[in-house]
């Protein structure tokens, strides 16, 4: 299996590494053009376009919208039937996912000071909350926990799912994880009109505050062009997973750490830095001869071919120089005193630690969110949680001497930008 070899030593090495990253986002014209025009017609028509999109996409054949949501009772009946392995799993992912979230949520605070004003932050949840979920092939029902148990543990007032069920083919799993994690109402329908329906709000499907969740580039440029109306999390790019190694970890292990991230698509991007060149070697044996087991062969290396990379570095210092200029989604430090080399990590979106931390738990089970920036976008944000979910409110109430000190504060620098009416409001209060 062909993976590119770098080297940060060569001359050439910051040209080729920028190759390597580069990545189109959702800057389509002809998905842009198609995406414009379902927001259109279901901002204008509501229901009767998203019966339109669900006969034409999903070959779902309803005479109502309402036909398309799955009951409270149906939800459990899907987490009900499952298989107790299977239950348990889930159960278990849920309970410490939301155990993690449970510490990230926000607190209100208020102060008084001398002069008895006071100042502080109110904390509030939002209203009502969307949800999307990919379907079909893609189902992940690990998806549906990591953004809505945020929601829940929020204090969220309603959390809407949408998910695709072509030809109602539905994923009883996903049913069960939307059981289990708490969300109010679930609808069969996907896409960008599904994303339009979440925004603008139609006859049955009502309007939300906020869009979360991954989906397909159809999905991904409708949330892009609804934002303003509603609040995104964000827009998601491929997968993409560094490991950081010194060598002394298994070179199987590390090549299905590559594979793990590999196997999502064609477009992600496993990359592998270490210092020692052999081990680099041996990890290129590992992955051509466990590529024969993988069921997901083909994409794993059109992924490694294309988007991959083994680098020899000078040290693991310049390993972690050069995974600051990456900004990983996933970073995995299979090195010795991993948390010491975790402080010298200015950008990543989840930091893995030590050889027996795979990044596959953190996509299930470990705690932390699997909702995480991509394409380098985590050197400005940060991976999806509690917070999210909650707005901040500024508190300030004046007391007569407080407001009276203020205001000729107010009033020099209201006069010196020209805005009176803002000194005179203020003027009034000074004693």
């Amino acid at each position: 299996m062909k993976i590119n070899r770098l080297d940060s030593c060569d001359d050439n090495f910051d040209d080729e590494l920028q190759r390597l990253l580069a990545w189109d986002s959702v800057l389509d014209d002809a998905v842009i053009a198609t995406v414009s025009e379902i927001l259109h017609a279901v901002r204008k028509n509501g229901d009767q376009a998203l019966l339109e999109y669900s006969r034409r996409f999903d070959q779902l054949d309803v005479a109502a919208v309402s036909e398309l949501e799955m009951s409270a009772q149906r939800l459990q009946r899907a987490f009900e039937s499952l298989a107790s392995a299977e239950r348990d799993a889930l159960s278990q992912a849920a309970l410490r996912i939301r155990a993690y979230a449970e510490r990230q949520k926000l607190e209100s605070f208020e102060y008084t000071e001398a002069d008895g004003s006071l100042l502080g932050q109110q904390i509030s949840a939002l209203d009502r909350v969307g949800l999307y979920v990919p379907g079909g092939k893609a189902a992940y029902p690990s998806s549906v926990l990591m953004n809505a148990i945020p929601a829940v543990v929020a204090g969220v007032g309603e959390l809407i799912m949408v998910v695709p069920t072509p030809q109602a083919v539905v994923n009883e799993l996903v049913l069960a994880a939307a059981h289990i994690a708490g969300v109010d109402r679930v609808f069969c329908i996907g896409g960008a009109q599904a994303v339009a329906a979440l925004a603008y709000g139609t006859e049955t499907i009502p309007a939300v505050d906020k869009i979360v969740g991954p989906g397909n580039i159809y999905v991904a440029t409708a949330k892009r062009m609804v934002f303003g109306t509603v609040g995104i999390d964000m827009i998601a790019g491929p997968s993409e997973i560094l490991v950081i190694c010194d060598g002394a970890t298994d070179p199987d292990w590390i090549a299905m750490d590559l594979f793990s991230q590999a196997e999502h698509d064609e477009d992600a991007q496993a990359i592998l830095l270490s210092p020692d060149a052999e081990f680099l070697d041996r990890v290129a044996d590992s992955s051509a001869r466990l590529i024969e087991e993988m069921p997901r062969r083909q994409i794993i290396e059109q992924s490694m071919s294309t988007r991959g990379a083994l680098i020899k570095v000078r040290d693991l210092d310049d390993a972690v120089e050069v995974a600051n200029r990456i900004a990983p989604e996933h970073l995995e430090l299979s090195v010795e005193n991993a948390r010491q080399v975790a402080r010298s990590i200015r950008h990543a979106g989840a930091i893995f630690l030590g050889r027996y931390t795979a990044e596959a738990l953190g996509d299930y089970c470990a705690g932390p969110n699997h909702v995480l920036p991509t394409s380098r976008s985590a050197r400005f944000s940060s991976p999806l949680g509690v917070y999210d979910f909650q707005k901040r409110s500024s508190l300030i109430g004046c007391s007569a001497s407080g407001a009276s000190e203020l205001g000729k504060v107010a009033s020099k620098l209201a006069r010196g930008e020209g805005l009176v009416a803002h000194a005179r409001s203020a003027e009034y209060r000074i004693k």
